[in-house]
């Protein structure tokens, strides 16, 4: 439980004798506006190989296009004072949401989840709250906002919404106050006071067991969705409505 630094990512690195020119400066412009001489000295570039997933599916990507996009692959492409490639492994995370990142990486856009067919939007949605997840790992905020805006979106062309399964792992690996922690939160907590939905706080069990920050998050979000109104002071109540014994018993208090 708990963030999960870039540490925990295993990179492998070849010294090839490559001049360090200096760190390639983390995108200002998206890359489909660069001029055309620009964006081809990028991929000129030597290329690293990237490994993603439990079945380490193989990317081949330039090692300075790379370092334009983010400080973290810069640091990954220089040691020492001299320019290296090799190979990075981020077995942890979903090559499917890594499949957009490398959209993101050469053409500056993904793809919108309006244009997709409905039976597609789910899984759509759900890729990008994962490239959220790993865009906040590798510190490229412009596409964690495309992304989660893209999730929101899918979620409310499908008519579907994450699951616990799926709200876990996000408390598992963004800081706290990230902005889809909040996001989930308000939908565990819509879900919860929805009379029309069959989940309930017990749907959750295996978030609030996980998180504390979850459970606060879910009774902040309940707190302020509820609110002009209060509920019945429980200090006031007469009857039996907290004793030990069946609805159809006499009570015998009193």
């Amino acid at each position: 439980m708990g963030y999960h630094s870039s540490d925990s990512w295993h990179a492998y690195f070849q010294d090839f004798a490559y001049t360090n020119q200096g760190r390639t400066r983390m995108a200002n412009i998206n890359i489909a506006d660069l001029p055309a001489k620009t964006f081809a000295e990028l991929i000129c570039s030597p290329v690293m190989d990237v490994y993603v997933g439990e079945g380490r599916r193989h990317w081949c990507l330039h090692r300075d296009l790379l370092g334009y996009h983010t400080p973290f692959f810069q640091g990954q492409s220089h040691i020492d004072g001299k320019q290296k490639f090799g190979k990075i492994e981020l077995l942890e995370e979903d090559p499917h949401a890594f499949e957009l990142l490398v959209k993101w990486l050469y053409q500056g856009k993904i793809d919108d989840v309006s244009d997709l067919p409905m039976e597609k939007k789910w899984d759509y949605a759900d890729a990008c709250q994962k490239l959220y997840v790993l865009c906040d790992k590798i510190k490229m905020p412009q596409l964690k906002n495309i992304a989660i805006d893209q999730f929101r979106k899918g979620c409310h062309e499908a008519g579907l919404v994450p699951g616990p399964e799926e709200m876990k792992p996000i408390y598992d690996t963004t800081p706290p106050r990230s902005p889809i922690r909040k996001l989930v939160s308000q939908i565990a907590a819509r879900q919860i006071m929805d009379p029309d939905s069959e989940n309930d706080a017990g749907t959750y069990r295996i978030c609030f067991e996980a998180s504390a920050d979850f459970a606060i998050d879910v009774i902040d979000a309940i707190r302020q969705g509820s609110r002009p109104r209060l509920f019945q002071d429980p200090t006031e109540e007469t009857g039996c409505f907290y004793h030990e014994h069946g609805a159809s018993q006499v009570c015998k208090v009193g």
